[in-house]
């Protein structure tokens, strides 16, 4: 068997990334919110649907952006789940929030929306789902639970980019919504985020805010003589330059999503005997949703150590993963956050679960030595 090392993850380059550089550079316009940016909104705009939307410098900000925009207050609580990244909580508890823990489904490993509503409290300001994997939470569930208890969704959909559910893209369907461009994401700038600001009454505070609390953004159309500091705000833009590495990608998101679903598939149709026998069980896609094989994941059987299956795929050079470490269990979020009921789904199915390579250009022949590698450590 080959020695060649196969990654986790390899970023995907179009081609143009540099040439768009380039061109910002020549243009001297290096700054956030030049050409590019404006294509990118444009883009992300037409795409989603969204009433605005901006770049930001990573996720991060989006979702520490949408903190602001809510105005959250110390003792505010959010309902989230406890599977997911820490940004997800962090922009809440800068603000003073608190997050609360829901448990997830055991299908798709999203918020479980049947839990919601027992967890709202007269302190409860908004739900963030997680559109795990880009699939998408239970969303019209989610918003008819919002709406009766007059709450805000933002949804972290970080993961979600060229994903939908029922036709709707992922990160339109809430008061706000935030994408990564991070470089292990599907379409990349190396850092770099988007606020999809769904909710018309938040544009003008949206745009304020990113830009350090000012009406900036209102003085270059012209709609005031001079712009000046008008709220609490910060530098959330990125630079043009990022700006423009994205748009090489944003061009080309609709093939970079083909590829990766055959690979996706690929993954699935081999695995399907080991489901079968009970030793793993394979990523679930309710009808619903459109997902963008931003990840390819398994769950051993509880039986089966998944370290040493680690091990085993690490030996062969095949660089694989498990995911998040809950964010109730972590020392952080037994200080900032509480839980709401039983998190037994999350913890058994985190314990569980093994992400596989998955990236633009992995051949079919290395997906096939790790698939054998996998077998062997666990048939």
């Amino acid at each position: 068997m080959t020695s060649e090392k196969i990654q986790f993850n390899r970023p995907h380059m179009t081609g143009k990334e540099l040439y768009y550089i380039a061109e910002a550079k020549f243009g001297n316009m290096l700054a956030g919110d030049g050409p590019f940016t404006k294509r990118c909104h444009q883009w992300l705009e037409n795409t989603s649907g969204c009433n605005k939307a901006l770049l930001t410098h990573s996720c991060t900000a989006a979702l520490e952006m949408a903190a602001l925009l809510l105005d959250i207050q110390p003792g505010d609580e959010i309902i989230m789940p406890s599977y997911t990244f820490v940004s997800t909580a962090n922009a809440f508890v800068l603000r003073g929030g608190v997050p609360v823990f829901v448990d997830i489904r055991e299908d798709t490993l999203n918020l479980d929306e049947r839990l919601i509503e027992a967890a709202i409290t007269p302190r409860t300001r908004a739900i963030v789902p997680v559109h795990y994997a880009g699939v998408a939470c239970e969303m019209d569930s989610i918003l008819a639970i919002a709406q009766r208890h007059d709450l805000h969704v933002v949804e972290d959909a970080a993961q979600g980019i060229m994903a939908s559910y029922k036709g709707r893209p992922l990160g339109s369907l809430g008061s706000l919504g935030a994408l990564s461009f991070h470089e292990t994401k599907n379409v990349i700038s190396g850092e770099g985020g988007a606020l999809l600001v769904n909710d018309p009454a938040l544009v003008r505070r949206a745009e304020i805010i990113r830009e350090k609390g000012t009406d900036r953004s209102s003085f270059f159309r012209g709609e005031v003589d001079k712009y000046t500091w008008q709220e609490v705000g910060s530098s959330f833009l990125p630079g043009e330059l990022i700006a423009a590495f994205l748009w090489a990608q944003l061009e080309e998101a609709t093939g970079i999503t083909e590829q990766r679903l055959a690979c996706w598939q690929h993954y699935h149709d081999a695995l399907a005997p080991l489901e079968q026998k009970g030793l793993l069980r394979r990523p679930i896609i309710p009808a619903d949703c459109t997902h963008n094989a931003h990840m390819y994941y398994v769950l051993l059987d509880s039986q089966i150590d998944r370290q040493a299956v680690l091990n085993a795929l690490k030996s062969a050079g095949i660089h694989s993963v498990f995911h998040y470490v809950p964010l109730h269990s972590s020392p952080a979020g037994k200080r900032y956050g509480r839980v709401h009921g039983s998190m037994a789904v999350t913890d058994q199915q985190s314990e569980r679960l093994i992400r596989l390579p998955l990236w633009v250009g992995l051949t079919p022949e290395q997906q096939d030595r790790v698939i054998a590698v996998l077998v062997a450590a666990i048939g």
